[in-house]
């Protein structure tokens, strides 16, 4: 049995929803110390602290890095700022993390985009291994993107590389794939992390759409939901009472598996965690990026070109868009046959992670 230290981004759902499909398959062989800020340990802690099932995994609050908004738009300025204030402690923060390195000796560092741990990790003897979502901006030929994203994707290089160490071992999870760039020959490319309840989901086409949105969705975004000709689940505002067409729930893992599994398209965020979730189980999406949210650009440009759904810019999303979406359903589920149940990166994710563990 061998201790690995995982860390992880705490901003949205998606590192943390990875970390814990990896965590589950981890931790009937090994124990686990889950270095988790923000959003990330809100939503682990309850599930493994104290948890008389799982008591080889411990979950830790540390400071991180995230994005900031005002009056419910994405702020780059803000978040920037911040960020280089993180940054600034950077150095401080990864002395204390070796310390504890040192002290309880663990076997394998893994990082989903989170600095401390792997700079600390890179003051000791202690093998890195990297899987995340953002080193495609690194990895990946993205010639195919518009020139504006493609910039986006040089400039956010420098970034993705601070959080950078001599690594083990590199794997990029990802619901596309891409030829890989020069000099990154090595990276192992998986599929999206998918937890067992999403595995085995028994999938149909219940006659309603889930819309799983962040709490920054702009309310007239809300409301061209209730445009629509069906029911609309929505997860990311609370539980609060319907409205007309619309019905709303906390988040919780059983019954967003459920609702996703059972309805006929997504519509909401575009994060790669939410959306390879959803063409792993057949579910055409109807993207809204944020305009500034340059990833989520990203993401939903590769989701146009597999044909499996659509996106618009959630400052200019309409019924139009909405209407147009819905009438291609058919088409959509057509070109998702060919990656429904095929792109689940987990076996390939955690046979890379155990060839860094001790025989």
């Amino acid at each position: 049995m061998a201790k690995i230290f995982y860390s992880m981004s705490g901003e949205g759902r998606g590192h943390a929803a990875r970390v814990r499909t990896m965590v589950e398959r981890l931790r009937p062989e090994h124990d686990l110390v889950l270095m988790a800020p923000d959003q990330a340990y809100d939503f682990l802690a309850p599930i493994y602290n104290n948890n008389a099932a799982a008591p080889n995994v411990e979950v830790r609050r540390i400071p991180g890095l995230r994005f900031y908004y005002t009056r419910g738009r994405l702020d780059l300025s803000k978040s920037i700022f911040r960020g280089l204030g993180f940054l600034a402690k950077l150095n401080g923060f990864a002395r204390e993390m070796a310390d504890t390195i040192r002290r309880e000796e663990p076997n394998l560092v893994i990082t989903d985009f989170e600095p401390i741990l792997p700079k600390a990790a890179s003051k000791t003897d202690v093998p890195v291994v990297s899987l995340n979502h953002q080193d495609f901006l690194l990895a990946y030929d993205l010639s195919t993107l518009p020139r504006g994203l493609q910039w986006y994707a040089w400039m956010m290089g420098f970034v993705v590389k601070a959080h950078h160490v001599d690594h083990a071992e590199t794997i990029v999870s990802s619901f596309f794939t891409s030829p890989l760039r020069p000099g990154w020959e090595n990276v192992t490319q998986v599929g999206p992390l998918l937890r067992k309840e999403l595995e085995e989901a028994k999938t149909s086409e219940g006659g309603y759409l889930l819309s799983y949105v962040r709490r920054s969705m702009p309310p007239e975004a809300i409301e061209l939901l209730k445009s629509c000709d069906r029911e609309v689940r929505v997860y990311g505002l609370g539980k609060q009472p319907d409205q007309g067409n619309l019905r709303f729930f906390d988040i919780s893992e059983d019954g967003f598996v459920r609702d996703l599994a059972g309805c006929d398209a997504m519509v909401g965020a575009a994060g790669n965690q939410s959306l390879g979730e959803a063409i792993y189980l057949g579910k055409p999406v109807l993207a809204l990026p944020e305009e500034s949210h340059h990833e989520q650009m990203i993401n939903s440009h590769f989701l146009r070109q597999m044909g499996v759904g659509d996106w618009q810019t959630i400052e200019s999303f309409s019924k139009k868009h909405l209407a147009s979406f819905i009438e291609r359903l058919a088409q959509f589920r057509q070109n998702l046959a060919h990656f429904r149940g095929q792109i689940n990166g987990n076996p390939t994710a955690l046979a890379a992670i155990q060839r860094h563990l001790p025989a």
